[in-house]
């Protein structure tokens, strides 16, 4: 994918601009962002990071976001979640210019691409759906299971999964007996934060477990997905190492796609 990118970029004839703003230190944070930055380097994409204070306001990070909207020489820019809670996340997101949101987080982009129009797919679904064909897991009439109802993952992971004519059903903190649902799916996504929820007991042999979760444990990253047992029965991405840099390589093909698109006025 990220050759893809470097292919791109080489047909476009200049490097494309990306943008990450950040507020504060959270540690997860600080670990994606060097990944991303790294990564769109690499593949010749200009990264730069926008770094403010833990006890910035909501109107200061605005400011940041109108600023990036107008500067014609970015192409993209995301807003590294979580934010602090003095800051309005859902407003801080909306605030950005669709034909920038290269994150595919704010309210246009998910509206566009809930009508099945062009628009930039959320980075870590994405990921999921390119790993899932890059193993042909079957997805056409396939019952697909997704834990987490999160407008990042949960519910644009569940729109793309129907794009592809699965059938789908979403399961979140409120559904009782969870395991009912992942013994019968072919595709189970598990993003939920909660490590070790899903266990081999919980899914059908052969099923494809696709694990989103991230949650620090000590020093380690553990995922929703009880890996150790779970590969014993059916096919499972790790974590780290599965989902994770897929959803950096799909950020950097979101940015070469948006400086790809006609000039903005």
């Amino acid at each position: 994918m990220l050759n893809e990118a470097k292919a791109r970029i080489a047909k476009l004839g200049r490097s494309p601009r990306l943008v990450i703003v950040q507020v504060g230190e959270d540690p997860a944070s600080n670990t994606y962002v060097a990944s991303k930055l790294k990564k769109a380097e690499a593949v010749g994409v200009k990264a730069e990071l926008a770094k403010l204070p833990q006890s910035a306001s909501e109107k200061e990070l605005l400011g940041v976001v109108q600023r990036l909207n107008k500067d014609k020489l970015v192409d993209g820019f995301i807003v590294q979640t979580p934010l602090p809670r003095q800051i309005n996340e859902k407003a801080i997101l909306d605030a950005v210019d669709p034909s920038k949101d290269v994150d595919g987080w704010t309210s246009t982009s998910a509206g566009r691409l809930f009508s099945g129009l062009d628009a930039f797919e959320p980075a870590t679904p994405a990921g999921v759906m390119r790993m899932l064909d890059f193993y042909k897991a079957p997805i056409e009439g396939k019952h697909a299971v997704v834990v987490g109802r999160s407008n990042t993952v949960g519910k644009p992971m569940a729109i793309m999964l129907l794009a592809r004519d699965a059938t789908v059903t979403i399961c979140h903190s409120k559904t009782p007996d969870l395991s009912k649902h992942t013994i019968t799916a072919d595709i189970v996504v598990a993003a939920v934060g909660k490590p070790g929820l899903i266990t081999a007991e919980m899914v059908k042999e052969g099923a494809f477990i696709v694990d989103v979760g991230t949650t620090k444990v000590g020093d380690k990253i553990a995922g929703d997905v009880d890996f150790a047992n779970v590969i014993k029965k059916a096919n499972c991405s790790p974590v780290p190492g599965g989902v994770g840099p897929l959803t950096v390589a799909m950020l950097i093909s979101n940015v070469v796609k948006a400086a790809g698109r006609p000039e903005k006025s």
